[in-house]
């Protein structure tokens, strides 16, 4: 008899490789107090493992990806893989805060090669008109690697032990390597682009406008998100149990987010990218008003996550958009200026609140969201004049 079990499909393993390396990115954070205590380091050293990794990721992350395009999709992404859990094991053992500095460079210069392939790989398992609700089930592992990697850390540290956090994304890599060498299609080898041909796509001013407005929305999303422990303490009075909770509940709302935005993309790309900041920027507001009975804020944050998540995916098809040609490309130059948009938001972030206090955050936010708004409009504009002018040609 044929078994009715249905095999698991290649994209839980695609996207289980995500969650694993977003949470090498950012589940170092809720580890920062062992850190410090293990290796008798200041907090701003210790928190140079975060800075230092997404530094790596902007400043590398389209020349790795170029350089590696010449080789077979398939291989590259598991030793990519390989790669993240072997640094995660050495680092549980080591007893330099140097060493272990060195040990998230490496991962950190294979993040946007697996991250660019990942979402080339799982738009391959689909065809061509479910491209973007492919994108957005490979980027539910992003979003639950971004939201979740930091309280699964903090939890694994404080109930077992510093070694057992880093086990973790060894075991989850090592899963998500095994499973896309035994599950992912061996692909025929695609035609070679060539490096002029991938650098080409510079020239595109409708794709530099696409990298400002996702360089915007991240800062937007990440000049709140990254004192939102502060925010939800300081502000709302939450004790930290209670602020881990809404941060699990942040995570779910975020997961239906991208997984609504993917389909509303499908539907219409450009009004799905004018909403999407517009619905942050409104959850932005609804924080700043500090509703803290339990059902509205629980409701709050489940919009507040749907709202911040989906910027994942949102920006990732709009910019890529402008760049069908060369994908992986775009998608390594994708993953470097969202980086930098990190980075961005959360240092602006941070001089708001001292120049006011922690609700400048929200602020801070709505700044970001208006410049993001000005790029998505004048790239509609632009596109539209240029519409028309080639109509009179």
């Amino acid at each position: 008899m044929r078994s009715t079990r249905r095999p698991l499909n290649p994209i839980f393993f695609i996207a289980l490789g995500l969650f694993g390396v977003y949470t090498i990115e950012f589940g170092v954070v809720g580890i920062l107090p062992s850190i410090i205590e293990r290796y008798h380091v200041s907090t701003s050293q210790a928190g140079m493992l975060v800075g230092v990794f997404a530094l790596v990721i902007a400043l590398f992350g389209p020349f790795m990806v170029l350089f590696l395009s010449k080789f077979n999709r398939k291989p590259v992404m598991i030793i990519s893989l390989f790669i993240f859990a072997g640094a995660s094991l050495l680092s549980a053992y080591t007893s330099n805060f140097y060493i272990l500095m060195v040990l998230r460079i490496v991962p950190a210069l294979f993040h946007p090669v697996y991250f660019s392939l990942a979402f080339v790989a799982a738009a391959s398992l689909y065809p061509k008109e479910k491209t973007t609700q492919a994108s957005a089930k490979a980027f539910v592992g992003t979003s639950m690697g971004m939201v979740l990697g930091v309280p699964i850390t903090s939890y694994l540290a404080g109930q077992f032990s510093f070694e057992a956090a880093f086990i973790f994304c060894t075991v989850v890599n090592t899963a998500a390597g095994i499973g896309i060498a035994i599950m992912l299609p061996r692909t025929p080898k695609a035609e070679q682009l060539s490096y002029k041909k991938q650098l080409g796509i510079l020239r595109k001013v409708p794709l530099w406008i696409n990298i400002g407005a996702s360089t915007f929305l991240f800062a937007a999303m990440f000049s709140v998100y990254s004192y939102s422990t502060e925010y939800l303490g300081q502000v709302l009075g939450m004790s930290g149990k209670v602020i881990s909770i809404m941060l699990v509940v942040f995570g779910v709302g975020g997961v239906a987010g991208n997984l609504l935005a993917g389909r509303l993309l499908a539907i219409n790309m450009v009004k799905t990218t004018i909403f999407q900041p517009i619905a942050l920027a409104l959850s932005f507001l609804l924080l700043y008003l500090g509703e803290s009975s339990f059902l509205p804020f629980f409701i709050l944050m489940i919009i507040w996550g749907a709202a911040h998540t989906s910027g994942l995916i949102v920006t990732q098809i709009w910019l890529t958009s402008e760049a069908r040609e060369a994908p992986e490309f775009a998608t390594g130059l994708y993953i470097s200026f969202i980086n930098l948009g990190v980075s961005m938001g959360s240092i602006v972030g941070g001089w708001f609140i001292s120049g006011t206090d922690v609700h400048g955050t929200i602020w801070s936010g709505i700044l970001f969201i208006v410049l993001a708004l000005a790029c998505i409009v004048s790239k509609i504009v632009y596109v539209n004049h240029q519409a028309l002018k080639a109509a009179h040609l």
